[in-house]
This record gives structure tokens, C-alpha cells and sequence, in this order.
């Protein structure tokens, strides 16, 4: 009896277990597809900082290069 009971826990904690790693590898992979993303997402950032501040720059010069002109 007791050995019918102990092969029937050792039974459910296996599938328990099977149940979760399958589980545990979609959140893993799910995880990792998100980490992917957010990189992605961090450099499209920089880029466009970037840019930004590429056309900040262009549009000081063109105000100075302006400004200049109109003092003359």
C-alpha cells in the first residue's frame, strides 16, 4: 500500500515537473525574444538621438549663418 502510495507521488512530481520545463523553456525563449527586442529598440533610440542632435547642430549653424547675415 505504501509503495503504491510513494510511486503515485513520484508520479505526480514527475509530471508536475515535465509540466513546468516545457514552461520554463517558453519563458526562457519568450525572455530572450524580448531581450532581443528591447536591444533593438535601444539602438533605434540612439540612432534617432543621434539624428537629432546631427540636425540640432545643422540648424544652429543655419541660424548663426543667418544671424550674421542679417547683422550686415
Amino acid at each position: 500500500m505504501t509503495k503504491s502510495i510513494a510511486l503515485s507521488l513520484v508520479l505526480a512530481a514527475s509530471l508536475g515537473l515535465a509540466a513546468c520545463s516545457g514552461k520554463s523553456e517558453e519563458n526562457a525563449a519568450n525572455n530572450a525574444a524580448n531581450a532581443a527586442e528591447n536591444a533593438s529598440n535601444a539602438a533605434d533610440n540612439a540612432m534617432n538621438a543621434a539624428l537629432n542632435a546631427a540636425d540640432n547642430a545643422a540648424n544652429a549653424a543655419s541660424n548663426a549663418t543667418n544671424n550674421a547675415a542679417n547683422a550686415m
